[in-house]
């Protein structure tokens, strides 16, 4: 079993994942469109060009996404985080600048108690993430 995050967006799917794959690498396997599903007839043309089902595949990880249905507004994400572990330093360092820029980080990458390095932030987004690396004995 493999547990895969599926993440929603108010019209930036897109664009969303085009970033991350700048930042994270990998492939995008899947961009389908509402307007080429069931009742695509019933949508207006802004409507019919949103991402209904994205899919990004890197370093064996997987991270799925789509706009909100214009029936079900997207009410943002509450009371969870992306993680990221990383055995590279220069790597987590990396991701995290790209993934904060345009954003707010929360707590700059740094030192910890259980890491080399920890940071969180929510991303241009509003996804927020936490990324970790080289865990301390």
């Amino acid at each position: 079993m493999k547990l895969s995050p599926y993440v929603f967006y108010s019209g930036t799917c897109e664009e969303a994942i085009n970033h991350y794959q700048r930042i994270l690498g990998g492939d995008i396997v899947m961009m389908s469109r509402y307007g080429d599903g069931p009742g695509a007839e019933e949508l207006s043309a802004d409507a019919k060009n949103l991402v209904m089902h994205g899919r990004l595949v890197f370093e064996g990880q997987t991270l799925m996404a789509s706009d909100a249905h214009p029936s079900m507004p997207n009410n943002g994400s509450h009371g969870f985080s992306l993680a990221l572990n990383f055995t590279d330093l220069e790597k987590a360092e990396r991701v995290f600048n790209g993934l904060a820029e345009g954003g707010s980080v929360t707590m700059p990458l740094q030192k910890t108690f259980w890491a080399e390095r920890f940071g969180m932030l929510t991303d241009r987004y509003g996804i927020e993430w936490m990324v970790n690396a080289g865990e301390s004995v």
